[in-house]
C-alpha cells in the first residue's frame, strides 16, 4: 500500500511539474525558430547581394544628379537654362545662322501647379504634423527676442548710434516648393521628326560625340533636365521642331523610362508650319529656386553675350508678382561668326589601348599602313613605314589590321607613347576671335580701356588648344579689383572659381603694379577663353580647369601679360595727356599775373626819357610806342599768352593722337546691319575691325 501510495505521490509530483517543462520546451523551440528565421533572412540577403544588378545610364544620373550640376533646386534651374541655351547656340551655329534665342522662365505657384496636374489643395488639419509648425513656447521665445532687439535699437537711436536692420526671420522647415516653366526657342537646325524621341529621351545618345571642339560631350543636356523634371514634378517635356524647308512642325510630348533608359512618348505628331519657321522650342517644368540663383542666371547671360556678340538673346522672367517680372535684351552687335569646329583625327600620343581597339573595329582600311595613315593625324606614308619597321618582325605594311593580336596592340601603343610626332595644328578649333571678344567686352561693359590677345595654337597631351585673353579698365557694373570672366569652349564658367587656372594666374602670377594698374582700386575685367578638343576639367561638373597642366597655365599667363603690355602703353600715354592738361591748367592760372608784370615793366621802360643812343631794335621801339598809346594793353598780353598755350597744347595732343592711333573725342558705337539677301563675301579680320569685301 505504501509503495502504491509512494508511486502515486511520485506520479502526482511528476504531473505537477509538467507545465513548467512544457513552457521551457516551447521557449527553446521558439528560440530555435527565431534563429532559423534569422539564418534564412541572412541567407536570402547574401543570395540577393550575390546577384548581379545593372543600372541604366538614366538611373545612374538620376541617383547622382550632382554630377550633371543638379545639386539642389536653385542650381538645377540654372543648369537647365544653361544647357538649353548652349544647345540652341550649337544648333544655330551648325548651319551658320546668326543665333536668335528666346529664354522664358515662368514661375508657377504651388496652387497653380496642383491645378495643372489635377490635384485639389487641402487645408491643414493637424498643424503639428508639419515641419514648419511653431509651438506656443517657441513663438513666445521668438517674440521676446524680437522685443529685446527693438528695445536695443531704440536706445541706440536715442544715443545717436548706428541702428541695425532687423534680421530676417528664419523659417523653419524646407519651405514651399517652387516650380518653373523653362522655355527656350531658337532658329537653328531643328531635329528630324523620327529622331526626336531618342535625341531627348535616351541618356548618352547625341550628335556631339567625336573628336572636335564642342560645348557638350556627355550626351546629357536637355535629357538631364527631363530626368530632373520627372523626379521633381513628374511632368513630361514638350518639343516643337522644324528643319529648313519643312512644311510641318514636329510636336512631341515625352518623358523617360529611367530604369530602361528609353523614351516614353505621350504624343508625337506633325503640325502645319505656316510661317516656315525652322529651329526648336523646348519646354520643361521643374522644381527650382529663382531667389538663390537669380544673380548666377543673369551673370551667365551677360557673360554669354560677351563671348557671342553675334547672337541675340531675349531673356524674360514671368511671375504673378509684377514687381518680380524681368525682361532683358542682349542685342547683336556683329554678324561675324566663328567658323564651325571641324572633327579631327586622334593624335598618336593621345590614344590608349581601348581607343586603338575601337578605331580598328570601326576602320574601313584593310592593312596596317593604311590604318596608320588615315586614322591618325601627322602620320605620313614614310613615317608610317618607319613606325612599322620599328614595331618588329611580326609587323609589315600589309598586315591585316583586324588580325592584330592583343600583344601586337600593346606594342603599337607603347611605340606611340615613345615615338616623336609633330604637334597637331589648331585648324580644327573655333575660337571666338579677338575681334568678337573685344567687341563683346565693349558692348557689355563699356570700359575706358580694353586690350585683347589671341595665342597661337599650342598642345597638351596631344590635344591642340588656343587661349584668348582680354583685359578692360573701368566700365559700368564692374566692381573695384579683379573681375574674372572664365570661358571653356565658349561656355561661361561661374562656379568653383578659386581653384581655376585662370583665377590663380590672374591673382598670383601677374604683377599688376608693374603695368601701372592698381589691383585694389581700379575696375579690372579679366577675360580668358580656352578652346580645345579636350578641356581638362576637374570634377564632373565641368566648372573649372585645373592648375596642374603647365602648358595651359603658361599660355594663360603669357596671354594676360600681352594684354597688360598693351594697356601699359595706353595708360602711360593717358598719364602723359593728363600731365599735359595739368601743365596747361597751371599756365592758364599764371597768365594774368605774367601779363600784368610784363605790362608794368614795359610801361616803366616807355616812361623813361629817350636815350641818346638807341638801345632797342625797331620792333621793340614800335612795341613801346604802342604801349604808350595804349594800343597794347594788359588784355592784349593775356590773349596772346592764352593763344600760345592753346597752340602748344593742340600740337602735343595731335602728336599723342598720332602715336596712340586713337581719338580722345567721345565716340558712338557703330554697327551696320548686313545687306539683305544672300551674297558672297570675304572677311579680312583684325583685332579691332573686320573689312568685308563683296565682289
Amino acid at each position: 500500500m505504501e509503495d502504491d501510495a509512494g508511486d502515486g505521490a511520485a506520479s502526482g509530483g511528476t504531473k505537477r511539474k509538467a507545465p513548467a517543462a512544457s513552457a521551457a520546451a516551447k521557449e527553446k523551440a521558439a528560440g530555435k525558430g527565431k534563429a532559423a528565421t534569422k539564418a534564412a533572412a541572412a541567407w536570402a540577403t547574401a543570395k540577393e547581394s550575390s546577384l548581379l544588378k545593372q543600372k541604366s545610364p538614366a538611373e545612374f544620373f538620376a541617383e547622382n544628379k550632382n554630377i550633371a550640376g543638379f545639386d539642389n533646386p536653385g542650381k538645377s534651374l540654372y543648369t537647365t537654362m544653361r544647357e538649353l541655351v548652349e544647345n540652341a547656340l550649337d544648333s544655330a551655329e551648325s548651319i551658320s545662322e546668326l543665333p536668335d534665342i528666346e529664354i522664358i522662365i515662368e514661375e508657377i505657384t504651388k496652387s497653380k501647379f496642383n491645378t495643372m496636374i489635377g490635384l485639389v489643395d487641402r487645408e491643414r488639419i493637424d498643424e503639428e504634423l508639419y515641419d514648419d509648425f511653431e509651438s506656443a513656447k517657441a513663438r513666445e521665445k521668438r517674440l521676446a527676442k524680437e522685443a529685446r532687439f527693438q528695445e536695443t535699437q531704440a536706445k541706440n537711436a536715442a544715443l545717436g548710434k548706428k541702428v541695425k536692420e532687423a534680421p530676417a526671420a528664419r523659417v523653419k522647415g524646407r519651405g514651399e516648393a517652387a516650380f518653373f516653366r523653362v522655355t527656350c526657342k531658337d532658329n537653328g537646325r531643328g531635329m528630324p521628326h523620327d529622331d526626336i524621341p531618342n535625341m531627348l529621351g535616351r541618356v548618352l545618345s547625341g550628335t556631339k560625340y567625336g573628336l572636335r571642339q564642342t560645348r557638350g560631350k556627355f550626351g546629357l543636356g536637355a535629357k538631364m533636365a527631363l530626368i530632373w523634371s520627372k523626379m521633381s514634378t513628374g511632368l513630361p517635356i514638350e518639343i516643337k521642331s522644324s528643319m529648313k524647308g519643312q512644311s510641318f512642325i514636329s510636336f512631341c510630348r515625352l518623358d523617360i523610362d529611367i530604369h530602361k533608359n528609353v523614351p516614353h512618348v505621350h504624343l508625337h505628331e506633325k503640325r502645319e508650319n505656316k510661317d516656315r519657321w525652322h529651329g526648336a522650342e523646348l519646354q520643361v517644368i521643374i522644381e527650382g529656386n529663382w531667389t538663390t540663383h537669380r544673380s548666377k542666371i543673369l551673370h551667365y547671360m551677360r557673360q554669354m553675350a560677351v563671348i557671342t556678340p553675334y547672337a541675340q538673346f531675349l531673356f524674360r522672367f514671368l511671375s504673378d508678382s509684377p514687381d518680380k517680372n524681368l525682361t532683358i535684351r542682349f542685342a547683336r552687335r556683329t554678324d561675324v561668326m566663328p567658323p564651325i569646329p571641324l572633327q579631327t583625327k586622334h593624335h598618336p600620343s593621345a590614344v590608349d589601348l581601348l581607343l586603338i581597339k575601337r578605331l580598328i573595329s570601326e576602320t574601313t582600311k584593310q592593312n596596317l599602313l593604311q590604318f596608320l595613315q588615315h586614322e591618325f593625324v601627322n602620320i605620313s606614308k614614310s613615317h608610317a613605314e618607319r613606325l612599322i619597321g620599328e614595331m618588329g618582325p611580326d609587323f609589315s605594311a600589309k598586315t591585316t589590321v583586324k588580325s592584330l593580336t592583343s600583344q601586337q596592340l600593346v606594342r603599337i601603343h607603347q611605340l606611340f607613347r615613345q615615338a616623336k610626332f609633330d604637334d597637331p595644328s589648331g585648324n580644327c578649333l573655333s575660337p571666338a576671335g579677338e575681334y568678337n571678344l573685344r567687341l563683346g567686352i565693349i558692348k557689355e561693359l563699356h570700359p575706358d580701356l580694353v586690350a585683347t590677345h589671341a595665342s597661337s595654337p599650342q598642345v597638351f597631351e596631344g590635344h591642340p588648344f588656343i587661349v584668348e585673353a582680354g583685359i578692360s579698365i573701368g566700365g559700368k557694373d564692374v566692381k573695384h579689383g579683379l573681375n574674372i570672366f572664365r570661358y571653356a569652349n565658349r561656355i561661361p564658367l561661374l562656379f568653383e572659381q578659386g581653384a581655376d587656372v585662370i583665377t590663380r594666374t590672374a591673382l598670383k602670377r601677374i604683377n599688376w603694379s608693374s603695368y601701372k594698374i592698381n589691383q585694389q582700386q581700379d575696375k579690372i575685367g579679366v577675360f580668358v577663353s580656352i578652346v580645345s578638343t579636350k578641356i581638362p576639367f576637374k570634377g564632373t561638373g565641368k566648372e573649372y580647369i585645373g592648375d596642374d597642366i603647365t602648358e595651359i597655365a603658361s599660355a594663360v599667363q603669357s596671354a594676360l601679360k600681352q594684354c597688360c603690355l598693351q594697356l601699359k602703353s595706353k595708360i602711360v600715354k593717358k598719364l602723359q595727356a593728363r600731365e599735359r592738361q595739368d601743365r596747361k591748367r597751371n599756365l592758364n592760372r599764371y597768365i594774368p599775373d605774367v601779363a600784368r608784370a610784363v605790362m608794368e615793366t614795359l610801361g616803366e621802360i616807355a616812361d623813361e626819357s629817350p636815350p641818346k643812343r638807341p638801345r632797342y631794335d625797331k620792333e621793340d621801339e614800335e612795341l613801346l610806342e604802342k604801349v604808350n598809346s595804349q594800343e597794347v594793353t594788359e588784355m592784349t598780353f593775356r590773349d596772346c599768352l592764352t593763344q600760345h598755350v592753346e597752340q602748344v597744347d593742340y600740337e602735343m595732343a595731335l602728336e599723342y593722337a598720332m602715336q596712340s592711333g586713337v581719338s580722345e573725342e567721345p565716340r558712338e558705337a557703330l554697327y551696320l546691319n548686313s545687306l539683305e539677301g544672300s551674297y558672297k563675301f570675304i572677311d579680312f579680320q583684325s583685332p579691332v575691325f573686320v573689312f568685308r569685301f563683296i565682289p
